[in-house]
């Protein structure tokens, strides 16, 4: 093989910029089997270099300067980690770290494929075999190959971006299938009033040929018979719009009742998704989802599809007719027909489409709005109303493009369709004419056929509009439906295992845990005896707050185990188990209502003294009492007319009303004053008695009270204890301790005169983003 045959099998993985600089490079029969990227250097500044991957080197090319280059060795090992946002690469031998490379985080699937091409090709070398073709990263769960740069499988989390399809509106039947009595009525009733609008028609033949024309030819009009044709037109205008509303009431019934289950199931499926599944998620867009888009469906139901449905049969039954009144004149009536057709199989998948993405920019745009309004007090705050009008007339505009694109093919299908039927219909008219005028049929018959042939055609042209209401229909049962196919990453237990008396026992066996790309928990072990409070410290991103949230079974661990008195909380329904743990959060989150429902959100059939006896055991009756209405108080969307110290009171008062055994604190305390804080230490001190308590907070005061301290870094425990001999043996927790300390005493120095702070280095403490 030639370098140029080499550089051609190679240019699938290098990027362009590194080909001619590895030309010379690579041997005439040497293959590059994996690339990866970086874009950090040594100094963790932005800077492009490329790390290859042969079937016998490792090739290191820097932004700046020489390659460095490694002959593949069986005592060669790669090591892959990351924290904080960034990974790192490393490669050893038996004795030493040979180099080190560092990227972002974005590049980690390729690292991930790099390493595993990497431990095939030294494994084959060490057994004296062929590496044999790069496999298929496979899905844990289902054991699909995973697409390039992925680590989820898009099948298992949900994220499979399928085209919507009218089909979709089918899937509607498990709402319908409840009501399907009401529906066989609706559509007999349908069937019903269908008929009766098609007998005036009819009944004009005799009208014309047995009385108006042998009037025009010099007879008399007989009155009996004009009487009893005219009587029939009214019973059968009758009889169909008694049909007709029976009809439509019955089906809108049903319509409202299909929608509001709609919107239950979605909601109630909604809500048992995990906090991951909201990470990703604007909270716009899912308020549109389950709001506009399930409103636009039952409007489909409850109108138009009764509509289609009366013009399928209206269409079936004039042909029946027309054909049993003249074949050849039924015949020439279809001519437009296969037009219409065509014109419809060609706008379909357009409008389906484009009401697919003016549905998702509707949701952009009520997530503009679901960010704002809450957030109204930071936008004043920082005068950015000029920013948000523009944020929000962006987004409008983007819409307004979408409908104006979809608009235009619209606005030429629906006349198109029109001048088909006029087209037909003049047709109708001239082949008619001929036959009078041969005398193959009667005036009277022409006449009729006419008027059928209006309906005809009317209903032709209504189904054509009907398209349009079908494929936005569809487009919103899709986005619906993403929800109801997600499955949470929080499964309730197949078997389920129920828990007794909880003692409050907490076993944390071996627990690893990945956030999408990221490993944030490594072997991780602790346990905590019933009873007990233990503190949870480490600087930000260390992994405090997402132990916390394991526990709480926001999330599942990827690996290991979290068990409570001995039992695996996987195995216990999730509603029953976290009945028996009290969150206080740093950020209460209060919800729009009086200061009793606030505190009885946890225990909803509370009685008024529990609640005040709960407010009182977190110091928070005092201030109650004060309010205008006492706990009939309202305090706001989102508590925003109380302080910062009465929300958290009130977030105590509610944990303290469950009477949990277990007890989660997450910075309780960390974002108010000195004053406010010793009130809350009060009411936290009522909380923690007699429950197991795990305590997370930047302040370690806080913490002197906890039995035992757990020392995070890097997703691990490192140090364990309690205060005074974490202090005595000068680790990590120490280091934290002193830095914490001179900060305090920084602060008590007037400006002028203080000495410059410690940076997070000197301190012996990494500087990283605050990620918990």
């Amino acid at each position: 093989m030639s370098i140029a045959d080499t550089a051609s099998q190679a240019a699938p993985l290098l990027p362009a910029p590194w080909q001619s600089r590895l030309h010379d490079t690579l041997a005439a029969d040497e293959s590059v089997e994996a690339v990866l990227p970086l874009d950090l250097d040594d100094t963790l500044r932005f800077s492009e270099a490329l790390l290859v991957l042969t079937d016998r080197r490792l090739i290191s090319c820097p932004a700046e300067g020489d390659l460095r280059i490694w002959p593949l060795d069986t005592c060669f090992e790669l090591h892959l980690g990351d924290h904080a946002g960034v990974a790192s690469l490393a490669l050893q031998d038996d004795t030493a770290r040979l180099a080190l490379w560092r990227f972002t985080l974005t590049h980690n699937p390729a690292a991930l494929r790099f390493t595993r091409r990497f431990e095939q090709l030294r494994d084959a070398l060490r057994e004296g075999r062929p590496a044999g073709p790069i496999p298929a990263v496979l899905c844990a769960q289902c054991h699909a190959p995973l697409p390039p740069d992925e680590d989820d499988c898009p099948a298992c989390s949900g994220t499979i971006d399928r085209p919507p399809s009218t089909w979709t509106l089918f899937r509607l039947w498990r709402f319908a299938k409840p009501y399907k009595g009401q529906l066989l009525l609706g559509f007999l009733l349908t069937l019903a009033a269908t008929g009766a609008t098609l007998v005036p028609p009819y009944l004009t033949m005799p009208l014309m040929d047995n009385v108006l024309i042998p009037y025009q030819n010099g007879q008399q009009i007989d009155t009996s018979l004009v009487t009893l044709y005219l009587g029939g037109l009214f019973a059968s205008a009758l009889v169909a719009w008694l049909l007709g509303w029976a009809r439509t009431y019955i089906l809108a019934l049903f319509s409202e009742r299909i929608g509001a289950d709609l919107r239950t199931t979605t909601y109630d499926h909604l809500l048992r998704q995990s906090l991951e599944y909201f990470g990703n998620k604007r909270t716009g867009d899912l308020m549109a989802r389950i709001s506009s888009e399930t409103d636009r469906i039952c409007v489909f139901l409850s109108l138009h599809a009764l509509d289609f449905a009366t013009d399928v049969l209206m269409i079936i039954m004039t042909a029946i007719i027309l054909a049993s009144i003249n074949p050849w004149l039924a015949l020439v009536t279809l001519v437009p027909l296969p037009f219409i057709a065509w014109l419809i199989h060609l706008v379909r998948d357009r409008l389906r489409t484009g009401f697919d993405k003016t549905g998702r920019v509707w949701g952009e745009i009520t997530s503009v709005l679901a960010d704002t309004i809450p957030g109204i007090r930071v936008v004043k705050a920082f005068a950015q109303e000029k920013r948000e009008s523009e944020r929000f007339h962006e987004a409008n505009r983007i819409n307004l493009q979408a409908n104006d694109k979809l608009n235009r093919v619209w606005s030429l299908f629906s006349p198109t369709v029109a001048l088909l039927t006029e087209i037909g219909l003049l047709v109708v008219w001239a082949f008619g004419i001929w036959q009078v005028a041969n005398n193959d049929i009667t005036v009277g018959v022409l006449t009729a056929f006419l008027a059928y042939i209006g309906r005809f055609y009317g209903r032709l042209d209504s189904m054509s509009r009907i398209v349009s209401v079908t494929q936005k229909a569809a487009a919103g049962a899709k986005r619906v439906f993403d929800i109801l196919d997600h499955a949470s990453s929080v499964p309730e237990p197949t078997n389920p295992v129920h828990l007794g008396p909880v003692r409050g026992e907490i076993t944390v066996a071996g627990v690893g845990f990945r956030y999408g790309n990221r490993s944030v928990l490594r072997d991780v072990d602790m346990v905590i005896q019933p009873g007990e409070m233990v503190g949870l410290v480490g600087h930000s991103g260390s992994g405090k707050s997402t132990l916390v949230n394991l526990m709480c079974r926001f999330y599942d661990v990827s690996e290991g185990a979290i068990r409570i008195d001995g039992i695996d909380v996987r195995s216990v329904p999730v509603t029953e188990y976290r009945k028996h743990i009290g969150l206080v959060l740093q950020e209460p989150f209060l919800f729009f209502g009086t200061i009793a429902e606030n505190i009885a959100y946890g225990k909803p059939d509370a009685t008024r003294d529990e609640v005040v006896a709960a407010a009182r055991a977190a110091h928070a009756h005092e201030f109650i009492l004060r309010l205008p209405q006492g706990y009939d108080s309202l305090v706001g969307e989102r508590g925003q007319g109380l302080s910062g110290g009465e929300r958290q009171r009130i977030s105590i008062a509610r944990a303290l009303l469950i009477d949990p055994k277990i007890l989660i604190l997450d910075e309780a305390t960390s974002s108010v004053d000195t004053e406010t804080e010793k009130e809350i230490q009060k009411a936290l001190d009522n909380l923690v008695r007699g429950r197991t308590t795990i305590a997370i907070a930047h302040r370690l005061s806080t913490l002197r009270k906890a039995n035992r301290l757990v020392v995070m870094d890097r997703g691990r425990v490192v140090e364990e204890g309690d205060h005074d001999t974490l202090i005595d043996h000068r680790g990590f927790y120490w280091r934290l301790y002193e830095a914490q300390q001179r900060q305090v005493e920084g602060e008590a120095i007037s400006p002028a005169t203080a000495p410059a702070m410690p940076s997070a280095h000197t301190a012996g403490i990494a500087a990283e983003p605050a990620l918990k």
